[in-house]
């Protein structure tokens, strides 16, 4: 029986406790599971490709099956190139399906023996989204709970709240 890889996607900016569920839950499955952060000249994230490398990689660093890397283009070209079975794919409400399973059957079509696999987060986490994150802290809420401890400290130190005046 040869060793199952799976890819879990995204942009992790910043990665949250939800991601982190989905990377534990993941690690658990599959035999080894890298979490590949998407790299997108088109978009303006609020951490550089280095920064959320490097925090993906702290807080993935004692699970033992589990590695960080990079990719730009196609998914579905990268999971070829690193001979893995399944993309990992996190599903919180019904409004990520759509989305989700367009993307999914396209990248069957793609690559047919690619498969891709629906996770849904633990309910605690469900909420949760980078985007969200960032407008809390943006707006001087506390994200503990939210992301991991050092996320939620890089944030503290990247973000100056706006605090609105009524």
């Amino acid at each position: 029986m040869s060793e199952i890889l799976a890819i879990y996607p995204g942009s992790f900016d910043p990665i949250t406790n939800g991601h982190f569920d989905l990377i534990q839950r993941s690690s658990r499955i599959f035999d080894h599971l890298i979490v590949a952060l998407l790299t997108n000249a088109e978009k303006q994230p609020l951490f550089n490709v280095e920064e959320r490398f490097t925090m993906l990689q702290e807080v993935t660093r004692d699970m033992e099956n589990v590695s960080v890397d990079t990719f730009s283009g196609l998914l579905v070209d990268y999971a070829v190139r690193k001979n893995a079975r399944a993309i990992v794919r996190g599903i919180r409400a019904f409004s990520d399906y759509e989305y989700e399973i367009q993307m999914a059957l396209m990248n069957r079509k793609l690559q047919p023996k690619l498969e891709t696999i629906f996770l849904m987060p633990a309910e605690s986490y469900a909420y949760i989204s980078s985007r969200l994150v960032k407008e809390i802290s943006k707006r001087g809420g506390s994200v503990k709970g939210l992301v991991p401890p050092l996320v939620e400290e890089r944030l503290s130190k990247k973000i100056v709240p706006i605090i609105d005046e009524v």
